[in-house]
């Protein structure tokens, strides 16, 4: 079941939390996650401080998830989706910003996951973690989301 929620900040119960300019905001337990179609992914990166790591992930994509919340661009428009960034924080505080091209199937359409499992192990514990095949540095492998908001890149007071 995914919750409805309103304005306030980052839930604390757990869940993960989408926002933003979007039609439909949400909450989502990792129960809901692995209700999504899953995929898989062997990464290898680089941390700076334990060297190169090499983990297997499954999870929903980044793409199904966001859409549940009903992004705020017109669908068939691309450059309408060029506009949009999607923020994700973690529950220490860290938060990576991706553009919506790296993610839009028209555009880089990288298989980014949530990550609902690490090498065979659950991560209910932790919390989802963002995956971003290729990337050289584990930087943007973030662990433990508690939010994601996708917003559009206009300047306001323009």
């Amino acid at each position: 079941m995914v919750d409805q929620v309103g304005p306030a900040g980052i839930d604390a119960s757990g869940m993960v939390r989408l926002g933003g300019e979007v039609l439909a905001p949400c909450r989502l337990g990792m129960n809901e996650l692995r209700a999504l179609p899953q995929h898989e992914r062997e990464i290898t990166f680089t941390c700076r401080k334990s060297g190169a790591r090499r983990h297997r992930f499954s999870g929903p994509l980044l793409l199904e998830v966001l859409s549940l919340a009903g992004p705020l661009f017109i669908p068939g428009e691309r450059k309408d989706r060029l506009r949009f960034l999607i923020s994700l924080q973690a529950a220490d505080g860290h938060r990576v910003i991706l553009s919506w091209a790296e993610i839009d199937p028209e555009f880089a359409n990288r298989p980014v996951l949530l990550g609902v499992s690490r090498d065979g192990t659950g991560l209910d514990g932790e919390g989802p973690q963002l995956v971003m095949p290729d990337d050289v540095c584990g930087a943007r492998n973030l662990s433990g989301v508690t939010d994601l908001r996708v917003f559009s890149a206009l300047d306001k007071r323009s």
